[in-house]
C-alpha cells in the first residue's frame, strides 16, 4: 500500500484496510498466555521503577507545577454560582445520547442512517476502517466525541470567569479529553485490538520495551520517541558548505559558502529561535532555507546558539542583545566589511529583534547597522498569542523558578518540549503512545522530529524574563519593557520590516504577529503563509506546497488584512526574495569563509550544535577568533 509521509507527525497517513470480519479473535491460546505473563512481569517491573523514581523524587518538584488545580477550582466556583447553565448542558448532552441511541438501534436493524457526530478534518484518531464500519466502535467514537465536545463547549460557556482563566480551564479540559480518548486504550482502539489478538499479545510486550527504553533515555521522566532515523548533524542533516568564523560563550556564527560568482553588496545573518538548534533552517538540501538563500546569491550568516549550562543561568535579554545580536554584526562586519547586514529573527530570536531595533532607537546604538529587519513567525505583541498564555500565570511562574534553580539555574530541554507538544497533544503525544507503546511499532525516521527532539536548555533569567515581561505583562508591545535601563518602544522603529506569519501556527498565531506589526513606525511589509510555525517557514518553492496571502495595506485586523488579500499558490520565499534583494545593494564579488578579517575555527556546522541536552557544563570553551 502506498503511504504519504505527514509533515507534522511523522507517522503515515495512508488509510489502513480493514482486515476481515471475524479477525477479533485469538489466534494462539497458549502463545497468547505466555506473552500475556510476559506483560504481567514487564508491567510489574515498569510499577516497580516508577514507585523507586518518585520516592527519590518526593519533596523536589513541586506538588502542582502547572497550576491545574486553580484553573479546575475557579471553574467550579463559577459552575457553581449557575447551576441553571450546567443543568441545561447536561440537558443537552442526554438529548444527544438519547438520539445517538436511537440512530445506532436503527443501524442495527438495517436502516443507513448519518451519524450524530463525526472527527474534525484531520482528526487522524479514527481512520481505521472500523471506527465507521463496525457498529460496536463507531457507538464508542460517537459517545466519546458527543461527551468531548460538550465538555469543552460546556468550559467555554461558563459565564463570570476571567478571559485567561477561561482559556486555562479549556486548555486542561481539551488535554484531558485527548487523554481519555478510546484510540488510547487496547480494547477500545480496534486496531490495537486486532493487532493484540492476531499477534498474540506481541505488539503489547514491544510496546512496553518500547516503554521501558524511554524512561531510561528519560531518566524516569517519560521521552517518547518521536522518530527512529539516526540523523548524523553535518553529514545527513545541516549539510549546507560553510565555517565557523566566531564564537563566544552564546553563540557560534557560521559563514555559508557561496555558490554564485556573485553576491549582493548586503550580507544576510539570521538568528533562529535558541529554543532548538540552527538546523531547522538547513535540514536537508532540499528543504534548507539556508542553501535556498545562498543560491540566490546572499552571503548567508546563521547564529548558532549555545546550550546553555548553570554557568549562563544570570544571562538575560540585555546579554543575549550585546553578546549575541551586536557581536555577530560586529563579526559580520570583519568577515565581510560591510556595515550593514539584513537580519531574520526566527520566533523568539525574532522577538529579540524586535526589542534590540527599539533600544537602537531609543539610544542611537546600533541603530544603523540594520538595512533591513525579517521576522519569522515572530511575536512583538503577546496580547492574542494563544495557548501559551496558558503556562504564564504567577504560580506556574514560580513553580517554574523553583525548577530551573533546583537544575542548577536552567531549564532542562525535556520540560520545553513538553510543553509545546501539549499544544498538539493528538499529533505529538497520543499518536506516539498508540504506535509505539499498544501496537509496538517503531516510530518512522523523520528529519523535522528529529531535530524536534534534539532539545535545548534554557537560562533562568532569560527565560522566565520572557515569560513574565512579553507572555504575562505583554511589556514589549505596551512600551514598558526596558534594555539596559532603557524603555523600549517599538512604534519608534523606522527599519524596513517584513513579517511572516503561518495560518495555522499555535506558537505564534498569526493574529498576534500581524499585531505586532501593526506597532512598527516603518515600512512594513506582511505575508501570511499556510499550514504552521514550521511548515509555513519551512516551504522550498521546489516542494509546491501550501499557499501565501499578499496585501500591500496594513488594515486594522488580520481579518480585514485577509479579506483583501491575494492568494498565490507555493512558497513565499520568492516573494520575500524580491522583496529583500532591492535593499541588499548591488553585485560584488563572491565571499568566501576566511576571506575577511575572521579565521576559520571549524568547518559547519561547528560544535555548539552537537552538545545535547543531556549533559550539562559540555559547551566548548570560549575561544574568539584572533581577529575578534
Amino acid at each position: 500500500m502506498a503511504k504519504d509521509r505527514d509533515n507534522k507527525s511523522g507517522h503515515s497517513t495512508g488509510t489502513p484496510k480493514a482486515p476481515p470480519e471475524g479477525s477479533y479473535r485469538i489466534t494462539d491460546a497458549q502463545a497468547f498466555g505466555r506473552n500475556m505473563a510476559k506483560v504481567a512481569a514487564k508491567s510489574q517491573q515498569l510499577a516497580g521503577q516508577f514507585l523507586v523514581r518518585q520516592a527519590h523524587r518526593a519533596g523536589q518538584d513541586p506538588f502542582d507545577p502547572l497550576n491545574i488545580s486553580g484553573a479546575w477550582l475557579a471553574l467550579l466556583k463559577q459552575m457553581a454560582a449557575n447551576p441553571t447553565a450546567l443543568l441545561n448542558a447536561q440537558f443537552e448532552l442526554w438529548r444527544d445520547y438519547a438520539t445517538l441511541l436511537q440512530r445506532t438501534a436503527e443501524r442495527v436493524a438495517g436502516r443507513k442512517v448519518e451519524p450524530v457526530v463525526a472527527p474534525q478534518p484531520g482528526d487522524r484518531r479514527f481512520r481505521h476502517p472500523d471506527w465507521q464500519e463496525n457498529q460496536v466502535f463507531d457507538f464508542i467514537k460517537q459517545s466519546y466525541l458527543l461527551t468531548a465536545n460538550w465538555l469543552q463547549r460546556t468550559v467555554a460557556g461558563v459565564p463570570g470567569m476571567d478571559e485567561r482563566t477561561q482559556n486555562r480551564a479549556l486548555f486542561y479540559a481539551r488535554q484531558f479529553a485527548d487523554a481519555i480518548a478510546p484510540s488510547n486504550f487496547v480494547l477500545t482502539n480496534p486496531e490495537v485490538l486486532r493487532e493484540t489478538l492476531s499477534s498474540n499479545g506481541e505488539n503489547l510486550v514491544r510496546g512496553l520495551d518500547n516503554l521501558l527504553t524511554d524512561l531510561e533515555r528519560g531518566q524516569g521522566e517519560l521521552s517518547i520517541r518521536q522518530t527512529s532515523g539516526n540523523f548524523a548533524i553535518g553529514k545527513d542533516i545541516a549539510v549546507t558548505p560553510g565555517k565557523v568564523v566566531f564564537r563566544n560563550e552564546l553563540f557560534e556564527l557560521l559563514q555559508y559558502a557561496p555558490s554564485t560568482g556573485t553576491v549582493y553588496r548586503a550580507p544576510l545573518l539570521i538568528f533562529p529561535p535558541w529554543i532548538n538548534k540552527f538546523y531547522i533552517l538547513d535540514l536537508k538540501p532540499e528543504n534548507s532555507f539556508v542553501k535556498w538563500a545562498v543560491e540566490r546569491g546572499y552571503t548567508v550568516f546563521v547564529a548558532s546558539w549555545v546550550n546553555p549550562g548553570p554557568a549562563l543561568a544570570d544571562k538575560g535579554f540585555e546579554d543575549y542583545m550585546r553578546d549575541g545580536i551586536f557581536a555577530a554584526l560586529d563579526a559580520v562586519e570583519q568577515a565581510t566589511g560591510e556595515h550593514q547586514a539584513n537580519v531574520i529573527g526566527y520566533c523568539i530570536a525574532g522577538t529579540l529583534l524586535g526589542a534590540t531595533l527599539a533600544y537602537g532607537a531609543a539610544t542611537g546604538e546600533y541603530r544603523d547597522r540594520f538595512a533591513s529587519a525579517t521576522f519569522f513567525a515572530a511575536q512583538v505583541d503577546f496580547a492574542q498569542s494563544g495557548d501559551l498564555q496558558v503556562f504564564v500565570d504567577d504560580e506556574q511562574l514560580e513553580s517554574l523558578e523553583q525548577q530551573m534553580r533546583a537544575s542548577g539555574g536552567v531549564l532542562e530541554g525535556s520540560k520545553m518540549a513538553m510543553t509545546f507538544n501539549m499544544l498538539r497533544a493528538n499529533d505529538l503525544i497520543w499518536s506516539f503512545v498508540v504506535n509505539n507503546y499498544l501496537l509496538g511499532r517503531e516510530p518512522v525516521p523523520f528529519d523535522l522530529l528529529y531535530w524536534n527532539s534534539d532539545t535545548t536548555r534554557m537560562p533562568l533569567k532569560l527565560h522566565l524574563t520572557y515569560l513574565r515581561e512579553c507572555y504575562r505583562n505583554n511589556a514589549l508591545a505596551e512600551a514598558h519593557m526596558q534594555l539596559a535601563g532603557k524603555v523600549l518602544d517599538v512604534k519608534k522603529i523606522q527599519t524596513p520590516a517584513f513579517f511572516q506569519a503561518a495560518r495555522e501556527d499555535h506558537i505564534a498565531p498569526a493574529i498576534s504577529v500581524y499585531r505586532g506589526a501593526r506597532l512598527f513606525g516603518g515600512e512594513v511589509t506582511f505575508v501570511l503563509a499556510g499550514s504552521g510555525h514550521i511548515a509555513g517557514v519551512v516551504n522550498p518553492p521546489a516542494a509546491m506546497k501550501y499557499q501565501h496571502w499578499t496585501n500591500e495595506a496594513l488594515p486594522a485586523t488580520l481579518d480585514l488584512w485577509r479579506a483583501g488579500a491575494t492568494e498565490h499558490a507555493g512558497s513565499w520565499w520568492p516573494y520575500w526574495d524580491s522583496w529583500l534583494a532591492p535593499r541588499s545593494g548591488e553585485q560584488v564579488p563572491a565571499r568566501k569563509p576566511g576571506d575577511g578579517a575572521l579565521a576559520i575555527l571549524a568547518d559547519a556546522p561547528g560544535t555548539y550544535v552537537l552538545v545535547k541536552a543531556g549533559g550539562l557544563n559540555t559547551e566548548p570553551k570560549s575561544k574568539r577568533s584572533k581577529a575578534a
